[in-house]
């Protein structure tokens, strides 16, 4: 039976102990370099930070917010026709969220059987998930009833 010296046992031990010391120094080392090269942001205020924080899109259950469409100084002059153009076109000429296609008659006969004022009342208020003047307040009784009388003579 071979029986080991104690002067090995703690030379061994000294030169592990100084191998596990030297990665672990290592391994400091390079962390630290890490966050010496990290990039900090330009700007630390609250406003900057919720804007890089902010949610990329939102999720609503029911029913949508109904956001009003941004004008920049852009006045709507004109009939009917370029009121739907710029502003009712946007569903009506998809049939976004079950509203009547533009030019589809099977599909504005039910709302014209109603009457006339019916659809002015519905287009000027809102129904269902249509915003109250298309989501347009700017626009006027008078614009609102003349989109309205350019979408009924489409669907005629």
């Amino acid at each position: 039976m071979v029986t080991q010296k104690p002067g090995k046992f703690i030379v061994g031990s000294i030169v592990t102990f100084l191998i596990i010391f030297g990665v672990i120094k290592i391994v400091l080392l390079s962390s630290q370099d890490a966050g010496k090269q990290a990039v900090t942001p330009e700007s630390m205020t609250a406003e900057d930070v919720a804007e890089r924080i902010k949610p990329i899109a939102q999720t609503y259950i029911g029913e949508a917010p109904v956001v009003a469409a941004v004008v920049e100084e852009e006045e709507i002059v004109g009939g009917g026709q370029q009121i739907v153009t710029q502003v009712c076109s946007m569903c009506h000429s998809s049939g976004m969220m079950n509203s009547p296609k533009l030019g589809s008659k099977a599909d504005w006969a039910p709302r014209i059987e109603k009457g006339i004022e019916t659809l002015y009342s519905n287009a000027i208020n809102g129904i269902n998930m249509m915003p109250a003047r298309g989501g347009r307040p700017d626009l006027s009784d008078d614009d609102i009833k003349a989109a309205v009388d350019y979408m009924v003579s489409l669907a005629k």
